[in-house]
């Protein structure tokens, strides 16, 4: 099967990062599945993601303890931590909780780290379906600088190959809809790690189950664009996304660089959006249990931003808490429909404080996101014709749903500090 056909259009989930680091348990990945089904599925999320570290049974925040012992099993294979997944037990993994999120109308997501557990290299456990052992393929130099979990796998020895095909094997089993690998898509001590990302694509396309396939963390480099768009469905521009301006303004340039390469079953990935109640067990970012530090303002952009270069729409807070104005950045349709359906992204206009990025639609439907990046309000009369947007004759807002105000081809606007204006016209 074409791995495009995984993800013809930018995901949209929810995961456990942003608010529980990685102690999430079952409790409440069961809890946000369930407000994703009555609040958002209607509009087109879909993803359920259990972050990193669901193997150790002790985890406790976003702070990984060094060299503990994992949940495996007997092939070398990491599985649920029960006392935090209680369907799991009895051997069953993560089957039970996929089927409740499938129950749903949802699909359920898991994260790895690259690599096979160093535990398991370290005790020779079996490779499945092979005479090789763990010890036998594991890349002892190749390791991740911020958890311990992990070596490498060596791509040129035998059973490499056999090791991930097993993985994935049982991730199809389970009903696994999405997998976010770590540590592979850019690397602090290593350059992207492509024997492995060509390892997992081929596994993936053996398991006979399609899967997303996120790669992370970034940023992924620009010049590996073919590689990820022949092997991967969505991969890290940055490394981890949080709540500070400084990152949101750094990722206009990081969509810059990236414009031209979405397209369907592959999207470069803007991370995670750090909104509504994040923190709670996750100390990453700088800030503890907390709501997000975006003004309402920046919270515009960010959606903004995202959502006409087509990165995957992935939900980092505690949904259950949502207030309503939270929950309205997720369900506007019009947004939405610019997201799914848009095409041709590019930055038209970057002058001072102000940036525009425009896109189109098959329908004859023409986009402009105008931002102001500076720290005063912008009062703006922008001719049209500047971004390529010559002959309209209507437009709205799409954010407050008002008219544009424009006549003679000049658009009329007060754009506030760190904020957008979001319009479709015709």
């Amino acid at each position: 099967m074409d791995h495009k056909l995984a993800a013809p259009t930018p995901p949209l989930g929810w995961n456990s990062w942003d608010c529980y680091g990685a102690a999430v348990t079952e409790e409440e990945i069961r809890g946000n599945a369930q407000y994703m089904a009555e609040h958002l599925k209607a509009f087109g999320w879909s993803y359920n993601t259990v972050d990193i570290q669901w193997y150790e049974p002790y985890a406790n925040s976003s702070q990984y303890r060094p060299f503990v012992p994992l949940v495996m099993d007997e092939y070398s294979r990491l599985m649920p931590a029960e006392n935090r997944f209680p369907s799991a037990a009895g051997g069953l993994g993560f089957k039970p909780l996929a089927d409740y999120v499938h129950s749903l109308g949802l699909q359920f997501g898991i994260h790895i780290m690259r690599g096979i557990p160093r535990q398991a290299a370290h005790a020779a456990t079996p490779i499945l379906g092979t005479p090789v052992t763990a010890r036998d393929i594991a890349h002892t130099n190749s390791i991740c600088p911020w958890n311990t979990d992990m070596y490498g796998v060596d791509a040129s020895k035998e059973g490499a190959q056999a090791y991930y095909d097993s993985l994935f094997e049982l991730y199809a089993q389970w009903g696994v809809d999405l997998v976010k690998v770590d540590d592979i898509a850019a690397s602090r001590l290593y350059d992207t790690h492509q024997p492995e990302i060509a390892l997992i694509s081929k596994a993936i396309k053996r398991c006979g189950r399609p899967m997303v396939l996120s790669l992370s963390p970034g940023p992924a480099p620009v010049e590996y664009a073919d590689f990820f768009t022949e092997h991967t469905n969505m991969w890290r521009v940055t490394d981890d996304f949080w709540d500070l301006w400084s990152l949101l303004l750094d990722m206009f340039d990081r969509c810059r660089k990236w414009q031209g390469v979405p397209q369907a079953g592959c999207w470069p990935d803007c991370d995670m959006l750090p909104l509504g109640h994040i923190g709670i067990r996750s100390v990453d970012g700088g800030g503890a249990d907390r709501w997000t530090r975006f003004t309402r303002d920046e919270q515009l952009t960010m959606m903004s931003l995202w959502s006409i270069f087509r990165s995957p729409l992935i939900f980092g807070g505690e949904l259950r808490d949502n207030d309503d104005w939270t929950l309205s950045l997720l369900t506007n349709r019009e947004v939405l429909r610019m997201h799914r359906e848009s095409h041709g992204a590019r930055e038209a206009l970057c002058r001072a404080d102000l940036i525009v990025w425009t896109a189109g639609h098959s329908d004859g439907t023409r986009y402009a996101a105008v931002f102001n990046v500076g720290e005063d309000p912008l009062q703006l009369e922008l001719a049209l014709e500047k971004i390529g947007m010559s002959g309209v004759s209507a437009g709205t807002e799409m954010w407050s749903g008002t008219p544009a105000d424009f006549a003679a081809g000049v658009l009329r606007t007060t754009v506030p500090p760190h904020g957008v204006r979001l319009y479709s016209f015709m």
